[in-house]
């Protein structure tokens, strides 16, 4: 049942994004695939994904137009002002907000489960979660919504990030992309920002839980509920933690503001996840379960996450995160304790895929960091891509170790392949391949 959802979203996707497409969604910004310069010589596209997709990448590039033709997608939604000014109120040094709306959702979503449940404890208020997102009288905010429950109401959250709509498994249905691109700056030009929509809502659940969507017990109060975070402050998603936890220390405080959790207000235990090449997660992971932690928001890494969620999900603590992507945790065994509001990567794939062959590339090179996200998605990039009309020998994909000391190896081959377009999925060594590509003449410099 779980395949066929995601196979009519990916449907629904495409049609979606060649829409965007058919419009132009990056010709515009991109020289077209195969194009000559001024100096007669072709210009090979780079694009990114949500790894390397933000103005952080940018600070490892002092020459100008270093970036400037590099192009990708991200899980993105077209954040209001307000939002964003009340995100720089938590973190006045804010560069960007990747994931700062689906952190604030996903403690939302969490928070209204408990509410309906009426109980702090997970493996109770985790039947409540998906119904918070799907039917019933329509909210925006954790007031009306409680209003809603405490009224004997079905609630149905129209989160930050758009109306959410769980599937079954505790993800989104439907999900907006950014078409993403850097300037000469070496900043993403906000000005060329483009949004679409991936999914269709139609796919999600129809279980909206006990009570048929309603509150055990309308008004309920108990202990408090206590939040952990276990998002990137170190590592090579460091660039990705201050977004993420400023949605979250923002959904508590509006959470608090409008009579908390269970007559009593949301309590915060912070947590560093690191990355895969430490055993952070896991300690900070240990720290979370001995403060008695109902939830934990995290890990930002799909990487992380497989590595600690038999640990969290086995104590009976709910996971719930706001930017993991890869497919595995779709049908992943969770005890039902998992959800994330990011959109797994079979979607992600599908808009990056669809970018890259509706600017006219006719072969495609890959190189993805070697771990369950860069692997997945540049799989599912792939699949896409052939699908699209393009043969197997059209396409090189090279997995590599993101702890390398250098990416000499990769980047030669791809000058040998000589694509029109290369897509580098990976996390801050990143820079370290762009910067090769751009030494051999094969990168996004302009």
């Amino acid at each position: 049942m779980r395949t066929g959802t995601i196979a009519r979203s990916i449907a629904v996707a495409g049609a979606a994004l060649l829409a965007v497409s058919a419009c132009g969604g990056s010709s515009d910004d991109n020289s077209s695939s195969g194009s000559s310069g001024s100096s007669g010589e072709k210009q090979t596209n780079v694009y990114g994904t949500d790894g390397n997709m933000g103005n952080a990448l940018g600070e490892d590039f002092t020459k100008e137009g270093s970036l400037a033709g590099m192009s990708g997608t991200t899980p993105l939604t077209n954040l209001n002002d307000d939002f964003k000014k009340r995100l720089l109120t938590i973190d006045p040094a804010l560069k960007d907000y990747n994931y700062a709306g689906e952190s604030y959702d996903a403690v939302m979503i969490t928070a209204l489960a408990a509410q309906m449940a009426g109980t702090n404890d997970a493996n109770t208020f985790k039947a409540f979660v998906n119904g918070v997102t799907v039917g019933g009288d329509k909210c925006s905010d954790f007031k009306s919504c409680l209003d809603i429950i405490n009224g004997g109401g079905n609630p149905d959250l129209d989160g930050i990030t758009g109306p959410l709509s769980f599937t079954d498994p505790g993800e989104p249905a439907q999900a907006s992309f950014g078409l993403l691109h850097f300037g000469a700056d070496n900043k993403i030009d906000d000005a060329k920002t483009k949004f679409v929509l991936a999914g269709d809502e139609a796919n999600a659940t129809t279980n909206e839980g006990p009570n048929g969507g309603k509150a055990a017990t309308p008004n309920a109060t108990g202990n408090p509920l206590i939040i952990g975070t276990l998002l990137p402050q170190t590592g090579n998603l460091a660039f990705l933690g201050p977004p993420e936890i400023a949605g979250v220390k923002l959904a508590i405080q509006d959470i608090n503001a409008a009579g908390g959790v269970l007559g009593q207000p949301v309590q915060l235990v912070e947590g560093d996840s690191g990355d895969t090449s430490t055993d952070t997660a896991t300690q900070t992971v240990d720290r979370l379960l001995q403060a008695n932690v109902n939830a934990i928001i995290g890990a930002a890494s799909s990487g992380v996450s497989q590595t600690v969620i038999d640990r969290i999900t086995g104590a009976g603590v709910l996971e719930f995160s706001p930017a993991n992507t890869s497919d595995i945790f779709t049908t992943y065994n969770d005890n039902g304790l998992y959800f994330r509001t990011a959109p797994p990567d079979l979607l992600q794939a599908q808009a990056l895929s669809d970018l890259i062959s509706g600017d006219g590339n006719t072969s495609v090179g890959i190189l993805a960091l070697n771990d369950p996200y860069g692997t997945g998605l540049a799989d599912n990039t792939e699949k896409d891509l052939i699908a699209a009309g393009l043969s197997q020998g059209d396409i090189k994909k090279i997995i590599y170790d993101p702890q390398a000391a250098n990416y000499d190896s990769e980047v030669q081959q791809m000058v040998d392949f000589a694509p029109d377009a290369i897509v580098v999925i990976g996390f801050e060594e990143s820079s370290k391949i762009i910067q090769g590509l751009n030494a051999q003449g094969i990168g996004p410099q302009r």
